[in-house]
């Protein structure tokens, strides 16, 4: 069984390789998206609930069930033509098939993301089937049941949509980039240099993956693909320096996440925002980039803190690998991601068609040096399994993603409420229409792509923020930044969860840990909101002013967040919190030219001063062993 296991995992990655490059297509063989998409699907499943078997399951019973799922998936993919030329009949041969592929979706998701995540798919769609009953706002449109279950499992904006679609073809591409990269040495190129440029420092792989995760997020405008094509290299090595795993897969998300709000590409996003606003792409890019730097300095400070209160020092430079012997050995690495730029961005592949390239070319380097024709192709299996096991839980996500998108469409719930908290929250003054935004935005952007989530949040609610008074660039950089934070919000924090993969980490603790690191993307929207100056928008002066006050009480923050000692601990930590968050905020509840906000900026470069001196005077403190401490001088007690 873990034969066949093996062999269920390496199909996907097969299967996705000859879809992506229209394998079908040249044997004279059409078939449409969502037939592919129902088709590996089905394969996840089974190949999900035989590789994390439940033991007090008979393992007979998991066959014939993922069996049994894997026939109602591709059922729909050999009849999906036809049901397209025949959507008005609902009978059993199309609903039976539907509900026992659900169910094993569901188990498997249960298996592999946890019950969270699943039950969150039952919640919705109990809500699809009995919505109508709901009172007020919350009555959705009724649907039969064989309308809806089968608007789920076979309509474009179900399971076989978007999502799934992005997972199969741009993920998958990059799942397989990254087992290749790390089976060819690009790994151990990746922790050479990086250890090389700042092993010395205290925390160093943990930086060095801040660093690259953002520099390639601003390029690749997908967090989930970033993570993959980065994490494989950055999380291992994070782990192996000592960081916990949740820790390790939540840094990389974190910093993953905000490559797409990091100037000067920022993803698509930018150019779908510029085109809103009708303003130029440039005016996008100095409006997103002093909230980029905080992001990025902030979570910096808060690893920065977690390691030197956990002893996460850095190695003697005398035992770290020289940065110009690392130089000439990351061929593995320099070469494959050279690859991969020029079709990404030079010729405009598809990022999981580039991804493919990039993996062929790192294959074919391998094969080529050291004379490992043979030996490298013993190892192709093993890559296509790893790649296959660690493409299990994603593809389940994006199905599940799919059902809550779906019936989000098709009972009306998505529109109905975002009208109507918007029109209460106007009602109630502009922090709850914020407020309201922030969440409408995160619910709608689970599983999306963020311009998909931007595009329709901005339709609906942007309109309502500009009319009470908040700055129209501001107004749709909360947006994005809200709808972004969908990828790093539990309970379906899919950033988080796909790095948790690679960490081989609880899925729910490393996203309580996201949330925590990137606790300046849930603060610093509603700041920029009510004071423009942070997006450029003001004085020298203003902007000064607001930086300050800004980065001195996101340094406090982030010293509570990632320290249990911090300020003391108890009451003074409370207090130490709300000193912070009242700081951070100073601007947007007074205007950065009042006396309030100048003396709060003031007294924030004091703290930082202060900070700093207390942490220089800590390290210059000499330590002492127990056996000093009882037995020696009493100045060393002192």
């Amino acid at each position: 069984m873990r034969a066949v296991a093996a062999v269920l995992a390496a199909s996907l990655p097969v299967l996705g390789i000859a879809w992506t490059f229209n394998l079908p297509e040249m044997i004279g063989q059409v078939y449409i998206t969502e037939q592919y998409l129902a088709v590996i699907l089905g394969l996840t499943i089974m190949a999900g609930l035989m590789v994390k078997r439940q033991p007090p399951v008979p393992m007979v019973a998991d066959l014939v069930f993922g069996l049994a799922a894997l026939a109602g998936w591709w059922w729909l993919a050999i009849n999906y033509q036809d049901w397209l030329l025949d959507p008005v009949n609902r009978g059993p041969e199309k609903w039976v098939p539907a509900v026992v592929g659900i169910l094993g979706l569901f188990e498997a998701t249960r298996r592999h993301c946890g019950l969270v995540l699943s039950l969150l798919g039952v919640g919705f769609m109990l809500y699809g089937f009995f919505g109508h009953f709901a009172p007020g706002i919350f009555e959705a449109a009724y649907l039969t049941p064989p309308r809806y279950l089968l608007y789920v499992y076979n309509d474009s904006n179900g399971v076989p949509g978007l999502v799934l679609g992005v997972g199969a073809t741009q993920i998958l591409g990059f799942i397989i980039f990254g087992a290749v990269l790390t089976a060819v040495g690009g790994s151990a190129a990746m922790t050479d240099l990086a250890m090389a440029a700042m092993g010395h420092r205290r925390g160093g792989p943990a930086k060095v993956a801040i660093l690259a995760s953002s520099l390639f997020g601003t390029l690749s405008g997908s967090t989930v693909a970033n993570v993959m094509s980065t994490g494989v290299v950055t999380i291992p090595m994070m782990k192996k320096s000592g960081w916990p795993a949740r820790h390790a897969g939540a840094i990389e998300a974190v910093a993953s996440n905000g490559g797409q709000i990091a100037p000067p590409v920022m993803g698509a996003t930018a150019f779908i925002i510029a085109e809103f606003l009708q303003i130029s792409y440039t005016d996008v890019v100095i409006a997103a980039l002093l909230p980029a730097a905080f992001y990025y300095l902030l979570l910096y400070r808060q690893v920065d803190s977690y390691a030197a209160a956990n002893g996460l020092h850095g190695e003697p430079r005398e035992s770290l690998p020289r940065l110009g012997a690392a130089l000439k050995g990351s061929t593995p690495l320099i070469l494959p991601l050279g690859v991969l730029i020029y079709f990404l961005f030079w010729l405009g592949y598809a990022p999981g068609k580039s991804a493919l390239y990039a993996s062929g070319a790192a294959l074919a380097l391998y094969l080529a040096t050291g004379l490992r024709l043979i030996s490298g192709l013993r190892e192709l299996p093993g890559i296509l399994v790893r790649a296959g096991e660690t493409l299990i839980p994603i593809l389940l996500v994006c199905a599940i993603a799919g059902i809550i998108i779906g019936t989000i469409n098709v009972t009306g719930l998505g529109f109905a409420l975002t009208l109507a908290l918007g029109k209460i929250a106007e009602l109630g003054g502009v922090l709850p229409l914020l407020a309201t935004t922030a969440v409408i935005a995160i619910v709608l952007g689970v599983g999306m792509p963020t311009s998909g989530v931007y595009v329709v949040v901005a339709v609906l609610l942007a309109p309502a923020l500009v009319r009470n008074g908040i700055n129209i660039t501001a107004a749709h950089l909360f947006i994005l930044y809200f709808g972004l934070l969908s990828m790093l919000t539990p309970p379906v924090a899919i950033a988080s969860y796909a790095a948790a993969s690679i960490a081989k980490s609880d899925m729910w603790q490393t996203g309580v840990t996201g949330v925590r690191l990137a606790f300046v993307a849930y603060l610093l929207p509603f700041v920029f909101a009510f004071n423009p100056a942070l997006i450029m928008e003001g004085t020298w002066f203003q902007i000064a002013v607001s930086c300050a006050t800004v980065y001195a009480g996101g340094h406090v923050l982030a010293e509570v967040l990632a320290r249990k000692s911090a300020f003391g601990g108890g009451f003074l930590r409370l207090f130490a919190s709300l000193g912070g968050l009242l700081l951070f905020s100073a601007t947007a509840i007074v205007n950065p030219t009042h006396p309030i906000a100048i003396a709060a900026a003031i007294a924030g470069i004091a703290l930082l001063f202060l900070l700093a001196w207390q942490s220089r005077r800590a390290a210059a403190q000499p330590t002492f062993s127990r056996e000093t401490l009882e037995n020696g001088a009493p100045d060393a007690r002192s």
